[in-house]
């Protein structure tokens, strides 16, 4: 289907990691990847309904799990320059349209109760201010929508967890502010939020989780 031309408007806190970028696409397209990333991203996706927010769209990973059965429009907001040239050749291949937004979800540039539901997989780890993100989220959500999200968070054991606090220096440099130690799922419970549902894949240094959570009704 021809989708509009999507819009671009930049906000405070836009980033351009250049190298992370490309080197984050030639990954993702790995075979192994795409087996391991694609159903998660199917999942979190196909909770979505009618105008959605995805926070972080990254390359645009997410683009072709849109249901045009079930959602009407998607605001895509991503900080990040360098990522947004590749989520605009993803755009041409959505089933539903599609406006990318360069804003940062510290500060979203939306009405309040805008959105029927959110989308967020792999973004928080990089953020920089995630309580701030959250909360952000939860105004621009409609009472009762809802968030999912994927995510690789803090390992459960005290080895690990201490492990990850040595190397999130290291990722932070070179993965775009990537943190490997963050308890995303309790943020998550302090920006309002109510969990409704969450599983946990293993990993030992990169534990994921998979989480629904609902805005409360007003």
């Amino acid at each position: 289907m021809n989708q509009p031309s999507p819009t671009q408007i930049k906000q405070p806190g836009t980033t351009n990691h250049r190298f992370f970028a490309r080197t984050y696409e030639r990954l993702s397209r790995s075979k192994s990847e795409q087996k391991f990333m694609n159903p998660l991203r199917e999942e979190a996706v196909g909770q979505m309904r009618g105008v959605v927010l995805e926070v972080g769209a990254g390359t645009g990973l997410n683009f072709a799990f849109y249901e045009p059965e079930r959602v009407e429009r998607v605001e895509a907001v991503e900080p990040d320059t360098a990522m947004l040239e590749y989520a605009r050749e993803q755009v041409k291949a959505a089933r539903v349209p599609i406006s990318l937004i360069q804003a940062p979800v510290e500060n979203l540039p939306f009405e309040d109760a805008t959105f029927d539901s959110a989308v967020a997989t792999l973004v928080f780890c990089s953020v920089s201010d995630p309580l701030r993100g959250f909360r952000e989220i939860y105004r621009v959500l409609k009472p009762g929508g809802t968030l999912a999200l994927v995510e690789h968070v803090r390992a459960k054991g005290a080895i690990a967890g201490r492990m990850q606090d040595v190397i999130t220096p290291v990722t932070k440099l070179l993965a775009g502010n990537c943190h490997w130690n963050r308890d995303t799922a309790r943020t998550v419970g302090s920006a309002g939020f109510q969990i409704d549902d969450r599983h946990d894949l293993s990993g030992i240094l990169m534990p994921i989780i998979v989480l629904r959570a609902t805005k409360g009704e007003e």
